[in-house]
């Protein structure tokens, strides 16, 4: 019985199936990624991941241990090719496909904080076609979130949930600082709405004839000295008295 065997056969021996695993983590320690089913990705995974943790601790050992793993041994000898040296031909084969000192000296430094989750696997939409495998990638995990995570604060040991909301306090803190800064810009113009209206401050300078309305009425208070004349009536009460009298010296004749 296979209780608690999680070992991935992939339809291949013992033999052809670690060849295959370490030729895949070379080919991902050179050219960063590869492209491969999502059941090989996996299992190529695990195999990565155990050399970045023999990478990071870098002696002399953990290096001949990481070469019979992937399988790659040191080359020594580089005849004369094509008229380039063999010192020539060696550095370039060390530089571009040592992959046991790209993996001590370039890729386990970068990962040097970090804890594991050295790779990251990336699956594609649809099918390989022929057999209907689903494709995936494998690579290493991107500088870029690794700068974020070390960027990112972590609470204190025992704080828990009290960092997290002191954090978030602070932000809003902040936030409302910088609206209350920018409140009086958007003001200003409410600040200068006087200026526009002085000219309702000068009304009074245009109600200054009405206020001189008084002389203009002047006439109408001399009116009485108009009207004089006939305060003069009384001198033409003679003449109507005459009349009269001669109108009552007419009935008394005529009652004779």
């Amino acid at each position: 019985m296979r209780h608690r065997v999680r070992t991935a056969k992939l339809g291949r021996t013992g033999e052809h199936r670690n060849a295959m695993l370490a030729n895949m983590v070379c080919s991902l320690i050179e050219q960063k990624e590869i492209t491969t089913t999502l059941a090989k990705a996996k299992a190529a995974r695990v195999v990565a991941e155990k050399m970045v943790t023999l990478g990071k601790r870098g002696t002399l050992h953990h290096r001949r241990l990481a070469a019979a793993r992937l399988r790659a041994p040191q080359r020594r000898f580089f005849p004369r090719a094509k008229g380039v040296p063999g010192k020539q031909l060696r550095e370039q084969w060390s530089r571009e496909h040592d992959v046991v000192r790209i993996l001590f000296d370039e890729i386990a430094p970068s990962f040097q904080d970090r804890m594991g989750g050295y790779t990251r696997i990336i699956k594609l939409a649809g099918a390989r076609k022929g057999d209907g495998a689903q494709m995936a990638i494998l690579k290493w995990v991107d500088e870029a979130l690794q700068e974020k995570t070390k960027a990112s604060p972590t609470p204190a040991p025992g704080q828990g949930k009290a960092g997290e909301t002191a954090q978030i306090t602070e932000q809003v803190e902040t936030a409302e600082e910088t609206s209350a800064a920018e409140e009086p810009t958007a003001e200003e113009p409410t600040a200068e709405e006087p200026t526009a209206e002085e000219p309702t401050a000068e009304e009074p300078t245009a109600e200054e004839p009405a206020a001189e309305e008084p002389a203009a009425e002047e006439p109408a208070a001399e009116e009485p000295a108009a009207e004089e004349p006939a305060a003069e009536e009384p001198s033409e009460t003679p003449e109507a008295e005459a009349a009269a009298e001669s109108s009552d010296t007419d009935e008394s004749k005529g009652k004779k």
